[in-house]
């Protein structure tokens, strides 16, 4: 069968695309192929189902009928495994394939699984990024009580409080000399792992896993060092890849991810992409990069949806920002992770017992920020960067606790306000 638009991935980005397209047209044949059985899920919501904090239905961000309201075909648990651009058609894992008039690949990200000796198929080895793997997660800790977790970024640290608050021993090994280091500054990072460490998780630096000692089951660990950690759990979250296995061998171009323009479209003709797989623009870094955020891939999403229609779009104000909080202690940072000593940068900052607030300055503008502690109104911060505001005249009041939109020259503060009521129908955020 031939269909008006396919999309692959079922995630943020593709529930974006179809909901863009029915915005405009209800009419148009729309088929959602995904590799995963389950209904539209959240996958930040992993951690807290783990910790029993939501039901298993509560992870589902649409409604059962969704599809059926939307009038849009499913595969699901059904893996695409390539494209033939000339011929336009999805090739899958059945031997069946699907054509397409316009195609949206958004298949995401994969685990990163680093080389180590004696690594093979041991039953207590998981990932902590998918629903499959939550699920094997929630069944081994019953009969666990050490766990090794290797990598001391976003996800890792995840699943390391979830499973410290379980009563698992909890050691986390990273390679970095600091936790969250591609993420945060030193500072936040040393505050993270204060906290860590507060609630018995011992936290390995500069190190990383050179051995894994087991068979049907990995036993222990030996560290590079090599210091020996018995364990009943190996979690890998080092990183997250984007998944471009299904355009190689096309002429899509990829660099680490499929790169496409501020209109969601790849070096293809008819072919768009989003999400965690997809390298867009980066209005702050200036050039395109891969940024796997939820909210960008909704957003790249909607975006390809609309041009797949023929309706202009672009995606402008894309950059790299992330929102979380370990043992409820919260930070929200965005736009680039600048050194507190950077020479190219303007960097101001204040410390104030669990408060931390820091912001990196370029020709009076914002080009990143980190908020830890005290969250209040930090949303402003992020329409300042968007609107490349020069903070230059309030720019020490940005470090106030209680910085508002008071603090703001009364004629940008005007001009903000405006913006924002008008903000849904001008652009896409």
């Amino acid at each position: 069968m031939r269909y008006d638009f396919v999309v692959i991935g079922n995630s943020a980005g593709g529930i974006g695309c179809v909901e863009a397209i029915r915005e405009k047209d209800r009419e148009s044949s729309v088929l959602v192929i995904s590799a995963e059985k389950y209904h539209a899920y959240s996958r930040a919501l992993i951690p807290y189902y783990l910790d029993g904090k939501i039901d298993f239905e509560r992870m589902y961000y649409r409604p059962p009928d969704f599809y059926e309201k939307m009038n849009v075909d499913t595969k699901l648990g059904v893996k695409a495994v390539g494209i033939d651009v000339e011929a336009k058609k999805v090739l899958l894992e059945s031997g069946e394939s699907v054509e397409y008039d316009k195609l949206l690949i958004a298949t995401g990200g994969k685990p990163f699984i680093p080389p180590m000796e004696g690594l093979a198929e041991q039953s207590n080895v998981f990932t902590f990024l998918k629903m499959d793997d939550v699920l094997a997660v929630e069944k081994a800790i019953k009969d666990a009580k050490r766990v090794v977790v290797l990598g001391g970024g976003i996800i890792g640290l995840m699943a390391s409080e979830v499973l410290a608050k379980k009563g698992l021993e909890v050691k986390v090994v990273e390679l970095a000399d600091r936790v969250l280091a591609p993420v945060v500054d030193e500072i936040t990072s040393r505050r993270v792992e204060k906290k860590f460490e507060e609630h018995g998780v011992e936290i390995i630096l500069n190190n990383t896993i050179a051995k894994v000692v087991g068979d049907e089951r990995v036993e222990k660990v030996v560290l590079r060092d090599g210091r020996e950690l018995e364990t009943d759990m190996l979690i890998v979250a080092v990183g997250v890849v984007p998944n471009v296995e299904i355009v190689k061998d096309t002429p899509i171009k990829v660099n680490r991810g499929i790169v496409v323009n501020r209109k969601m479209e790849t070096s293809v003709k008819d072919v768009y992409a989003c999400g965690d797989c997809a390298e867009i623009y980066d209005f702050i870094f200036g050039a395109n990069r891969v940024l796997p955020l939820w909210p960008t891939a909704y957003t790249g999403g909607r975006i390809a949806g609309f041009n797949m229609l023929g309706e202009e779009r672009e995606y402008t104000l894309a950059t790299s920002m992330n929102a979380m909080h370990f043992f409820d202690y919260y930070i929200i940072n965005a736009g680039l992770n600048v050194p507190n000593d950077s020479e190219e940068f303007e960097v101001i900052y204040k410390q104030e017992g669990d408060s931390y607030r820091k912001f990196a300055l370029k020709d009076g503008r914002i080009a990143g920020f980190i908020i830890a502690g005290k969250m209040e109104r930090a949303g402003i911060f992020l329409r300042l960067m968007e609107e490349e505001i020069d903070v230059s005249p309030f720019k020490d009041k940005l470090l106030k606790d209680d910085f508002g939109y008071i603090d703001i020259p009364e004629p940008i503060r005007w001009e903000l306000l405006e913006e924002k009521v008008k903000l849904g129908v001008v652009r896409e955020i």
